[in-house]
């Protein structure tokens, strides 16, 4: 049997190396025409500015010996012929005020950041004074609580007693305001209202149930009164007039629209205290009342001052978020009009501090 041949592969060619494409060309670079001014040299733009007839009136708080009282010093607010910091229309004769407020025993509900940093010092209202005047008060605020530490009522007696405490501890001017229900106030500010005469005190809460009162307690002794409402220009301007009917010199009222925190109605907030100071540059006799506002209480009461843990690495760390919440909210109620701010933490106090002197161009 034959074998059959098996024809060998054809010679497969090696393919030809194909050369790297090319880099694409570099975009023609554009040149563009140099800047030109677009105004002539020397040009000025002039500033339009707002003419104001009226101005807000000057408050003092505190008396010192020479008047009656004990203070070593006094503060002035109000007496703004513009808005805030607008230099270039009017005066802003007084730099804001900043409070710290103190309690007259330990608080039950304050964020567990304000504990630490008050220490020892809240479990007496004198030595709690004495801190807080070091930590660069300009005033005081003490608020009376609602029972004592073990749940009985507060009385007369020991709201007295704790407001003494904190004259003799400290010579910055005092606001003392209730725990907040009428009746109750009325009952534990009335005797401490005799109890400082002359000493030019700021009392307070005082509202539209409860404003006669207190009201009369204060023209008999010397005082000057809070006229707090809820955050609406008409309530804030009708509790001027009412309380000026009951003979109340107007330079004795400070007004209180209240305020929420950054970000929990603090908007609205703004706007009634901005259209309340519009009102009184334009001539408006009952709203041009200095304004005083509480954001520390409101900024430490949110979830973001009181809760550490459990919560979103974004929030960031506590203590800087608790501190920066107060104080933003605080320097943007300054820029709205307060002349007052009452603040909890002392780095909150620096800080608003510093910002006011930027505000006003103050070295320092």
């Amino acid at each position: 049997m034959s074998q059959v041949a098996i024809p060998a592969p054809a010679a497969v060619a090696a393919p030809t190396p194909q050369a790297a494409p090319a880099a694409p060309a570099a975009a023609p670079k554009i040149e563009l025409p140099p800047d030109k001014e677009w105004l002539p040299e020397g040009t000025s733009t002039a500033i339009t500015k707002e003419k104001w007839s009226g101005s807000v009136r000057q408050v003092v708080l505190g008396a010192t010996a020479a008047d009656g009282g004990t203070r070593t010093k006094t503060v002035t607010i109000g007496g703004e012929t513009a808005m805030p910091f607008m230099d270039f229309e009017g005066a802003m004769p007084y730099k804001p005020v900043v409070a710290i407020e103190i309690k007259d025993r330990r608080p039950d509900d304050w964020s567990e950041l304000l504990n630490k940093q008050w220490g020892d010092a809240m479990n007496d209202p004198g030595d709690w004074a004495k801190a807080a005047e070091a930590a660069g008060a300009d005033m005081l605020m003490l608020t009376l609580s609602l029972t004592d530490a073990e749940g009985n009522p507060n009385t007369p007696e020991k709201a007295v007693a704790a407001v003494k405490k904190v004259l003799a501890a400290t010579g910055l001017p005092l606001a003392v305001f209730g725990p907040g229900q009428a009746e109750i106030d009325n009952t534990l500010m009335v005797p401490i209202s005799d109890a400082t005469k002359g000493e030019r005190l700021l009392l307070g809460l005082c509202e539209d149930k409860n404003y006669r009162t207190i009201v009369a307690s204060a023209m008999a002794n010397g005082h000057v009164v809070n006229a707090r409402t809820a955050m609406d220009v008409n309530l804030a301007k009708q509790l001027n007039i009412l309380i000026n009917d009951m003979g109340l010199p107007l330079d004795r009222i400070v007004m209180d629209p209240t305020t929420g925190a950054l970000g929990y109605g603090f908007e609205y907030g703004y706007s009634v205290m901005e259209r309340l100071r519009l009102a009184a540059l334009q001539g408006d006799s009952m709203t041009q009342m200095p304004m005083l506002v509480t954001p520390g209480e409101e900024c430490w009461k949110t979830k973001e001052s009181k809760v550490g843990d459990d919560v979103p690495a974004e929030w960031g760390d506590w203590l800087e978020r608790g501190i920066t919440w107060e104080t933003l909210t605080s320097v943007m109620l300054i820029e709205s009009g307060a002349d007052v701010v009452v603040l909890r933490h002392p780095e909150s106090v620096r800080r608003t501090h510093q910002a006011i002197k930027d505000l006003m161009n103050v070295e320092g």
